[in-house]
């Protein structure tokens, strides 16, 4: 307890675990996804199926991630048998593919990063032999990340529902004008915005592209809806964090030309004058696995170079994952 009376929040070698938990659950199936288009994957799956192979019941590996997602999404081929995790060796845009294709029944995922931020692959290639060491061993950690749950309506058809991990942006075509969109919080009117678009994004989309477009930061266990226009028209329009549970509703009021509706950078949808798009909070977040040590803050420091630097902290040589040479108060301002 807290001076103050309060339980103090669950630790794991220092590190505040709101919003996680230990994944003690045994580990007997494991599907190994591969991104070849990635530098390094291929070496490093040499070493990785050799070691892994006599730790599990079962081994599957894919070799072309980005096909078996998109033949899986596609129904063209079956969903092998259920695995208790799965092992991503790609970047963030592999982790969201992974998470598409197993949408429906979500299986934890440990991403090992290949690509150029790593957010959501978070484990580092040097890394894979102890954070796989941790999953097997029931000492690594899930982090429960929230979904969004979009429903396009359109004139003359049927809604279209999708979801998604990090946001749905409705934006203007690439050779047309600004468009006006609507917002609405339920029944509430919030403001008409003429931009390029208009990000709704989850925590774990915040430092995606509504971080891009100038949107904030949000922990990425907590819960909330970030809306953030794209370069709008009125300097006054400031991004928006709203509460879980609000009931989202983007119209599009006028546009020069056709409309998309892009899910996680992916599964374009035209929308036209009058069509709307629904959102909120998809009612079942997506399980993705971190190390028991694994610090978001310095995740962030490092993919965002607020150390003054992009290069990788030294691994396990400071308490905290602090690195020794960056102190709070003694950090580059870049």
């Amino acid at each position: 307890m807290s001076a103050s009376g309060r339980a103090e929040p669950p630790a794991v070698n220092g590190f505040n675990l709101v919003g996680r938990e230990t994944f003690e659950q045994a580990v007997e199936r494991v599907l190994v996804l591969a991104d070849p288009g990635k530098t390094g994957v291929s070496e490093l799956l040499d070493e990785l199926v050799p070691w892994l192979t006599p730790r599990v019941a079962e081994l599957e590996l894919r070799r072309d991630l980005r096909e078996f997602c998109r033949q899986v999404e596609l129904a063209a081929l079956p969903l092998p048998p259920r695995p208790d995790v799965i092992v991503v060796l790609g970047g963030d845009g592999s982790i969201l593919s992974a998470v598409r294709a197993f949408g429906a029944d979500p299986v934890p995922i440990l991403g090992i990063n290949f690509g150029r931020i790593g957010f959501l692959a978070s484990v580092r290639a040097t890394q894979w032999r102890g954070a796989l060491a941790d999953v097997l061993e029931g000492r690594a950690v899930l982090e429960p990340r929230m979904r969004l749950a979009g429903e396009l309506r359109v004139r003359d058809a049927a809604p279209a529902a999708s979801v998604a991990l990090n946001e749905v942006l409705v934006q203007r075509g690439a050779a047309q004008g600004m468009l006006t969109v609507s917002l609405w919080d339920g029944d509430t009117w919030v403001s008409d915005y003429r931009a390029d678009g208009l990000i709704v994004a989850s925590p774990s989309g915040s430092t995606a592209h509504s971080l891009a477009a100038g949107g904030p930061i949000l922990a990425p266990s907590m819960r909330g809806l970030v809306v953030t226009p794209i370069s709008p028209q009125s300097l006054s329009h400031r991004p928006l964090v709203v509460h879980p549970d609000s009931r989202l509703t983007v119209r599009v009021e006028k546009a020069s030309g056709l409309t998309t509706l892009v899910v996680d950078g992916h599964g374009f949808y035209p929308m036209h004058v009058g069509d709307s798009l629904l959102v909120s909070r998809h009612p079942v977040p997506y399980p993705l696995l971190a190390r028991p040590d694994s610090d978001p803050y310095a995740r962030i420091r490092e993919r965002l170079g607020w150390r003054g630097t992009f290069e990788p902290e030294a691994e396990g040589d400071a308490p905290h994952g602090r690195h020794p040479l960056v102190e709070p108060g003694h950090g580059e301002v870049l």
